[in-house]
């Protein structure tokens, strides 16, 4: 893969961050204490996400003394894959044994969540399962 910097996009960090707040805002609309509270755990969580997306990842700044020892360049994309950098395999990582591993896991939850959803709307239709909400 190329070098390009694929991490310090600050300015990206932030524009998400307030996109998927001010969005959940317009629907979640908190009037209690306890839901602001909530909604700040909740902000919290998508700042952090994004930060850990386009920001630094704290896996690669708590491991970049350990990993620049090889040449690694800790902000090209490919420093973003944890095992194929720690395990010293060359090449595209989205096609290493452990990439594709994941992308099987994903598939088999995605198929095990389909396989289930028509069950499990049979049953809160028959009342069968209880729905705790408001």
């Amino acid at each position: 893969m190329g070098h390009e910097s694929a991490y310090g996009l600050w300015t990206l960090v932030i524009v998400d961050s307030v996109v998927f707040i001010a969005f959940a805002f317009s629907f979640a609309k908190p009037q209690s204490r306890r839901h602001w509270r909530s909604f700040g755990a909740f902000s919290g969580f998508i700042v952090a996400l994004f930060a850990e997306m386009y920001g630094f990842p704290l896996t690669i700044y708590l491991l970049s003394g350990w990993l620049s020892t090889p040449q690694t360049d800790l902000f090209s994309h490919d420093a973003g894959h944890r095992w194929h950098t720690l395990l010293g395999w060359k090449g595209d990582p989205h096609f290493d044994p452990l990439h594709i591993a994941s992308f099987v896991a994903i598939e088999a939850g995605f198929w095990i969540l389909s396989a289930a959803w028509p069950v499990l709307h049979a049953a809160q239709r028959d009342g069968r399962l209880a729905c705790s909400g408001p």
